[in-house]
């Protein structure tokens, strides 16, 4: 596969390209991503679904100048998928030609199907382990639905059912008992469907979330994998549809969104009360991630491997220069978190998070060795972010801002305490992990000492000399009731 890829996607909203670069086999991380909102499908619901030429001259401008970034970036690949807008009208081969005639780029109609299957590819295979979930894809002029369970895909559905479509059909001349009518006709597929999750694709349901973000004052700034309960989701719907310009603008929706924001709404409305989901997942990927990651797992049957990340790898491979020494960390503090934890009373899945943050540690050092901790945090807080929950997420960089020699500070517990542990706990870690650290001070080729627990005393036995680590462990901020002896 190229090692880098631009993915565009033609939407009867916007249109959209990400470019993608290849870090090792199946990490990537993102390059560039570019966006406009050339509403290709304006006009066209009125006019039998035809194009028409104004929004088709729009598309045709962005796209030459989304080719023109690609080839600045040395792209070696380009996809190119059109949704709804395009599988609908009639006319379309006229758009298509030109672009082929003109700007050399094939565009590829999928259906709705596919379109489904893409964008649930990309949940599955980039938000944490999804079960009994249903994605659900708002868009301009279509809907797509697939069942999820333990991160398999079935079921893919396409309804003609889309905000612009509604707006233009029903909305713009206030029929909305027409349209309220014209959605539960359409949702009378999903009537076998039972699930307790929805799982949110596309620009609707990425405005919706981040605004009750917004509104909540959600202390992460980071859409994709937020989750809140449906009874809060649908109580913020409520006041969406009941506002006004200006109260939409004060419950956090873009300007570029007013227009399109209520049919969406109306539309996860009328699925959420149909279906009653418990728990709503905003995912931060969709089709365009689908289409890449169809084309990077082709050989995989679409899935990584087994307990790999693509962001923790793609983070190893771009900001880790001593892999051997974040193998060593981690395999240490996990080491001590298992001799410990019991006597400590720290539920051992945690043991997950502090193993991950001792390999991502020295990432902050690759961008300044004497502000590596805040470095590290940064970094965390917005590149892992594919398969990891925001609690995992803030604990990772929590433990990597907070070690060596202080422990987290009460403010920063305040602030994230939604998503961290309990004080107790992120302290525990937080002592390992800086523990950790002071023992390895002297950068061995190989781990040269032995560790026993007994009786709140952690043994280090060595023939090496550790005089380096028995002067870090002093420095350590404790609030346990342990003690080390060399």
């Amino acid at each position: 596969m190229a090692k880098r890829t631009a993915v565009i996607d033609i939407g009867s909203n916007s249109v959209r390209m990400v470019i993608y670069e290849k870090t090792s086999r199946f990490a990537f991380r993102l390059l560039h991503e570019e966006k406009s909102r050339v509403r290709i499908s304006e006009h066209a619901y009125k006019n039998q679904g035809n194009l028409q030429a104004i929004p088709m001259q729009r598309a045709y401008d962005a796209l030459e100048n989304f080719l023109s970034i690609a080839d600045s970036l040395s792209v070696r690949k380009t996809l190119c998928v059109a949704t709804s807008a395009l599988r609908d009208a009639p006319n379309k081969q006229e758009f298509i030609h030109k672009v082929r005639a003109q700007l050399k780029l094939h565009i590829k109609v999928i259906d709705g199907a596919k379109e489904a299957y893409f964008g649930a590819l990309a949940c599955t295979n980039l938000l944490p382990k999804l079960q009994t979930s249903l994605s659900i894809d708002i868009g301009g002029g279509s809907t797509e639905f697939a069942l999820i369970d333990a991160n398999k895909i079935t079921h893919t559905i396409s309804l003609n059912l889309g905000t612009v479509r509604l707006k233009e059909l029903f909305c713009d001349e206030q029929n909305f008992d027409e349209a309220l009518a014209y959605i539960d006709t359409q949702l009378d597929f999903l009537d076998t469907f039972e699930v307790t999750t929805f799982v949110g694709i596309g620009g609707t349901f990425r405005a919706l979330g981040a605004a009750l973000m917004h509104t909540t004052n959600y202390p992460l700034d980071k859409i994709h994998a937020f989750k809140e309960k449906s009874a809060l989701f649908e109580d913020f719907i409520t006041k969406i549809l009941q506002a006004d310009t200006k109260q939409l603008k004060s419950l956090g929706i873009k300007e570029s969104r007013f227009d399109v924001i209520k049919p969406g709404a109306l539309i996860l409305q009328r699925v959420m009360r149909k279906l009653q989901p418990k728990t709503l997942i905003a995912s931060g990927v969709g089709v365009r991630e689908g289409v890449y990651l169809a084309d990077l797992l082709r050989h995989a049957k679409h899935k990584f491997p087994e307990h790999f990340n693509t962001s923790l790898r793609q983070i190893l491979d771009v900001h880790v220069e001593n892999k051997h020494y974040a193998n060593q960390l981690s395999k240490l503090s996990k080491k001590i978190f298992d001799l410990t934890h019991q006597y400590f009373q720290i539920k051992e899945h945690y043991r997950y998070e502090l193993g991950i943050a001792a390999k991502l540690y020295a990432a902050g050092a690759n961008i300044h060795f004497y502000s590596q901790n805040k470095h590290a945090y940064t970094l965390i807080q917005n590149s892992l972010e594919y398969g990891f929950s925001h609690e995992s997420i803030m604990l990772i960089a929590t433990l990597c801002k907070y070690t060596k020699n202080r422990l987290p500070a009460s403010s920063h517990l305040k602030k994230y305490k939604l998503l961290l542990p309990k004080e107790h706990t992120t302290n525990v870690l937080s002592y390992i992990f800086s523990l950790s650290i002071a023992l390895l001070s002297h950068r061995p080729r190989n781990i040269d000492f032995d560790i026993t627990f007994e009786d709140a005393k952690l043994f280090i036995v060595s023939e090496k000399n550790l005089y380096l680590a028995q002067e870090a462990v002093k420095k350590i901020e404790c609030n346990q009731k342990i003690t080390i002896n060399f």
